[in-house]
């Protein structure tokens, strides 16, 4: 039996000091700034008395994800893909894409108007729409813009956080928005609605009615809380697999009609240019799509021998059927397990073993949803759509693994 080595009262003090510095973060740095240094630590930490708990949890301080920030009320900030495992994205990790900024919204007085081509026109509260038979599901949000750097200027020094972190993944709680129609009473000529948000930019997306009777949802909580102010605060529209942007955020009307409104929204903005000069509309299923997590730069492999290769799959039509990994640029391809079941329009995360042998290899992933889609390469991509096409980015994209072992961002050319 090894006799543990006694403390110095300056190692004591130290040690404390350390731990109650570590009780004091409540969360992460703000977004940009450069992470506290880990504290102190006892050469002991049975020796020594815990920090007390708190009102807020924190991660530890050697742990330290954050999203990438760009822009300012118009902007983005993204998911750190590779510093997560599993599926669901903790809230404050969650992207962000706004275009007038974050509003500040007081749910006593934030209301929802359902109006138009319905028998009963209504206007309910936060309060009235909790009321409702709740649901629970687990659901990704994705940018339809999501890749769009990796896809056009692709560079070594990518990170999977800005290859693909305009994804995130949460348990949401909220109403079918079928309950609230029905509620209403939605005409049967009702065939597109219009979604109108409570920000500045007063974001504004016409919607196939057939999307409400389907999947839709109002939500007002994700991971277990309040949604977040960035997720929309307090009611989001949620219309599962289908582009970021049209899961219009602060939600606070719903007007019922015959066609879609041609907002600006989904003119000039989300539809996707075409080489032949004409322009897709209303695209709005994202397409099976993969990416590796681990490894990815800047990770180097320490030593040969096993490595697990984990990423994360999705797709807007439905479940995840296959992925397949490659280690040899797509010369073969080898069959992932999964390790969480497959859920519609939901991520599963996957693994597969590899040994590395010290050479040179480039790792590649490729999904198929159980609609037969599968991920294309970027050449099929391009060739179908051009390399100015704008919104839906889903080519196959991987890792080059040097001799080394330093990991770099790898894109078909």
């Amino acid at each position: 039996m090894t006799t543990p080595p006694k403390l110095t009262r300056r190692e004591m003090l130290a040690g404390t000091a350390g731990l109650v510095g570590g009780a004091m973060l409540t969360g992460l740095p703000l977004e940009g700034q450069a992470p506290e240094p880990a504290p102190a630590v006892p050469p002991d930490a049975t020796k020594l008395q815990g920090a007390p708990t708190a009102p807020l949890g924190a991660r530890s301080p050697f742990e330290a994800p954050t999203r990438a920030p760009s822009g300012a009320t118009t902007g983005s900030s993204l998911t750190p893909l590779q510093d997560l495992s599993g599926t669901i994205t903790p809230s404050d990790l969650h992207f962000e894409r706004h275009h007038a900024g974050i509003p500040a919204l007081d749910p006593a007085r934030h209301t929802l108007t359902i109006h138009g081509l319905v028998d009963r026109p209504l206007t309910f509260t936060v309060d009235d729409i909790r009321r409702f038979p709740q649901v629970v599901r687990t659901h990704f949000v994705e940018c339809a813009g999501n890749g769009r750097a990796a896809f056009r200027a692709p560079k070594p020094e990518m990170t999977a956080q800005q290859v693909a972190g305009m994804l995130s993944t949460s348990e949401y709680t909220g109403v079918p928005l079928a309950t609230l129609f029905r509620e209403v009473g939605v005409r049967p000529e009702a065939s597109w609605f219009l979604a109108e948000g409570g920000d500045a930019c007063v974001m504004t997306r016409s919607v196939p009615v057939a999307k409400a009777w389907d999947d839709a949802l109002i939500v007002w909580a994700q991971n277990g809380e309040p949604l977040r102010p960035a997720q929309g605060y307090p009611l989001r529209l949620l219309l599962p697999g289908w582009e970021g942007n049209i899961n219009v955020k602060w939600v606070r009307r719903l007007e019922l009609g015959t066609r879609p409104w041609m907002t600006r929204w989904e003119t000039s903005k989300y539809t996707d240019p075409m080489p032949d000069g004409t322009a897709r509309q209303f695209t709005f299923e994202l397409d099976a799509k993969s990416v590796i997590t681990s490894p990815s730069h800047p990770d180097t492999l320490a030593r040969k021998g096993w490595h697990a290769i984990s990423g994360l799959a999705w797709s807007g039509r439905g479940r995840i059927a296959r992925v397949e990994v490659s280690t040899d640029r797509g010369a073969t391809w080898h069959d992932a397990e999964f390790l969480s079941r497959p859920e519609p329009k939901s991520p599963v995360r996957f693994q597969y073993l590899w040994e590395w042998t010290g050479r040179e290899a480039t790792l590649l992933s490729r999904a198929t949803d159980e609609a037969g889609f599968v991920q294309p390469t970027r050449t099929a991509l391009i060739a179908e759509r051009g390399l100015g096409t704008d919104y839906h980015f889903n080519p196959v994209l991987g890792w080059q693994v040097a001799r080394s072992g330093q990991v770099t961002f790898f894109a078909e050319t």
